[in-house]
């Protein structure tokens, strides 16, 4: 249905009348999907497997052709079955000489069993981690897509976190080892971003963001901030107000560390969350509209 001219001046602040809202955006949801298929591509990114070597070489040349720098921190983990892990952090840095900035995290490595599947065979599985994992990823990598058009107003920092889901959260082993490493070796206090988003788990067809619980105790002002955005952009429906989850997630090391740090996360992973750390997590659970939602307030927020 084509909208006359005056009404569409009339809607303009709340439809940005239809397609040219649509042609304002600067993340592309098309183009964060095909970065999940990317992904998906190099299979299981288990530390240590050839997988997980061709994608982090993968985010390395992205990187590399879209942030003004760029870092590798390369480090050895030793796991408590004694295993020698090969890490490596990358940081994408977008106007590096301003001090005002903030920090945006994914973790891109993939869990090596998926012990939450129904069928036992399952279990010993690796998760294909096309949610939990490459949806993160696909949106930093889309940022940076953004922010190479058009520089932010404040130094944005994309960090893509190795060996977060690789061993036991209960006993809080073998997990969290990137951004552990990232905070361990921070600049002095005076470095420290004026906030910090963990993106994890945000591709979601059915997409509803929770407000966090550890995020909501340790950074109420950012989460504001991120909901009135989302808001603001239209996507109410997605970034629920007032719904909370408790969820574990490289945001707390952050907190630990004395970052204003909070969990952007869909922790309702199909009904009653039966995909998480399943061999269920595939590519067609995941939506380039919902990454597009996401990436569009990642990228405001930086405006």
């Amino acid at each position: 249905m084509k909208v006359p001219f005056s009404l569409c001046f009339l809607l303009m602040p709340l439809a940005a009348c239809g397609a040219g809202r649509e042609q304002a955006r600067e993340f592309n949801g098309d183009t964060a999907m095909a970065y999940v298929n990317a992904q998906m591509a190099f299979g299981p990114r288990i530390p240590n497997t050839d997988g997980h070597r061709k994608t982090g070489d993968w985010i390395l040349e992205k990187l590399k052709s879209r942030a003004d720098s760029v870092e590798v921190q390369a480090f050895e983990h030793i796991s408590v079955t004694g295993e020698k892990l090969q890490l490596r952090n990358f940081i994408g840095r977008f106007r590096p000489a301003l001090k005002d900035r903030i920090l945006y995290v994914a973790h891109w490595d993939t869990r090596p069993k998926a012990e939450n599947s129904p069928n036992l065979a399952d279990q010993r599985r690796p998760t294909p981690g096309a949610n939990d994992g490459a949806s993160g990823v696909a949106v930093l990598l889309g940022v940076a897509d953004a922010l190479k058009k058009l520089p932010p107003t404040f130094g944005v920092d994309l960090v893509f976190v190795d060996g977060e889901d690789f061993g036991d959260f209960g006993v809080d082993k073998d997990v969290f080892m990137g951004t552990r490493y990232f905070v361990k070796n921070l600049e002095p206090a005076s470095a420290k971003p004026l906030f910090a988003i963990v993106f994890d788990m945000v591709g979601d067809a059915d997409l509803q963001i929770c407000q966090e619980s550890y995020s909501m105790a340790g950074a109420p002002e950012v989460v504001e901030r991120v909901w009135t955005r989302a808001e603001e952009l239209g996507y109410g429906r997605s970034f629920r107000p007032g719904v909370t989850c408790a969820v574990s997630d490289d945001h707390v090391v952050l907190q630990k560390a004395g970052i204003r740090a909070i969990d952007v996360i869909d922790f309702e992973y199909g009904p009653s969350n039966k995909y998480w750390h399943t061999t269920d997590d595939t590519a067609d659970k995941v939506s380039a509209k919902s990454l597009g939602i996401v990436g569009d307030v990642a990228v405001a927020l930086t405006r």
